[in-house]
């Protein structure tokens, strides 16, 4: 028989009875040309979170890094942990494990911090959360991929992106760095382009959702078992996180710090490693998963967002500031306290 007559119409690479629907080339270009206009935009954005960085409370945490230390042993400790139970509790196929568990080595993303300032989250302690879990993410992902994949593939097969992570690092270092330095210089300046930057970065996050969508809309069809999971997994994320931070003695703001930078993961840098490290025809198994992800934890982000703000209308009608996140730490002085005034009035006088 021939094996031309098992494959679909459009597709043009066969072998046996698998068929290959090539790549377009203009999703391809339009990718490329996304992913720099994404990157540049999202610069754009880590600049203007960088202007509610203060550089002394930054180097606090940097000095005595009891949140960093919570915030690493939620990104991988309870993460990779997470993704193992998972796919031994769903018995999801191997390959579906591996890119299972890659998601859950992933560093922070930098979209918690966007998300930390608009749950009036530590933005110094996120952004050093998201500096330090990229850079350590260089040693540790290999590590926890080593630890939880060798019983489903072979040590060496995942290929981790260096450059891709190098490349996120930089990305997110210089703009905060230059932001903290106009916050230092000029803080009315700051305030000013933090509030742009706050909502220009939430019109990206939507952007990059539908971006994706769009792009890989011929891979939507997937084992029931990976959506699954890719609605419980960020789910699990943000709780354990949260309640890790809570049980180690941080205020509530840090709580909810560190519970979106555990439960929002790099989805790009996991999509990139997909890629390169399995066959067209893999590909087709997997693929979505990290998309899966992406838009859950951006639903499950939207959902306690909402949550928050009924509750500050409830809880905080008139008051400049939530008494429940006055810790009763001593910490340098910021002028943005310890949570953004990017929509708060400005009694201050100053």
């Amino acid at each position: 028989m021939n094996n031309s007559m098992d494959c679909a119409p459009e597709a043009t690479l066969c072998n046996g009875t698998s068929c290959v629907v090539p790549e377009s080339n203009f999703n391809a270009i339009l990718s490329v040309v996304l992913s720099t206009v994404l990157t540049i935009l999202l610069a754009m954005v880590m600049f203007s979170m960088g202007c509610n960085v203060d550089i002394n409370r930054f180097l606090w945490h940097m000095k005595r890094p009891w949140g960093i230390c919570v915030g690493f042993l939620c990104q991988f400790g309870i993460m990779p942990l997470t993704g193992f139970i998972l796919s031994v509790a769903f018995d999801v196929l191997p390959l579906q494990a591996v890119v299972i568990l890659i998601m859950g080595c992933c560093p922070g993303g930098t979209s918690s911090n966007i998300l930390a300032y608009w749950v009036d989250g530590d933005m110094d302690l996120s952004v050093s959360m998201t500096t330090c879990s990229t850079l350590l993410a260089m040693g540790m992902m290999p590590l926890c991929l080593f630890i939880y994949t060798k019983m489903w593939t072979d040590a060496g097969t995942i290929v981790i992106p260096y450059d891709s992570i190098g490349t996120s690092l930089v990305a997110l270092v210089i703009p905060v760095s230059i932001g903290m330095y106009v916050n230092h210089k000029w803080p009315e300046k700051a305030k000013i382009i933090l509030k742009v930057g706050s909502i220009a970065g939430a019109i990206l996050i939507v952007l990059i959702a539908v971006v994706g969508g769009v792009l890989y809309q011929s891979a939507w069809i997937i084992a029931p078992k990976l959506w699954i999971i890719g609605t419980i997994f960020p789910m699990a994320g943000y709780s354990l996180g949260f309640f890790l931070a809570r049980i180690a003695g941080q205020p509530w703001h840090r709580c909810r710090t560190v519970a979106l930078e555990t439960g929002m993961q790099n989805t790009q840098l996991c999509s990139t490693i997909v890629q390169l490290s399995f066959t067209p025809e893999e590909l087709n198994v997997v693929f979505t998963f990290p998309l899966i992800y992406s838009i859950f934890q951006l639903a499950f982000a939207g959902i306690f967002l909402g949550i928050y703000v009924a509750y500050k209308k409830c809880y905080q009608k008139n008051r400049g500031e939530l008494p429940e996140i006055e810790g009763t730490e001593t910490v340098p002085d910021s002028p943005h306290c310890q949570v953004n005034e990017g929509f708060q009035a400005d009694t201050s006088g100053h």
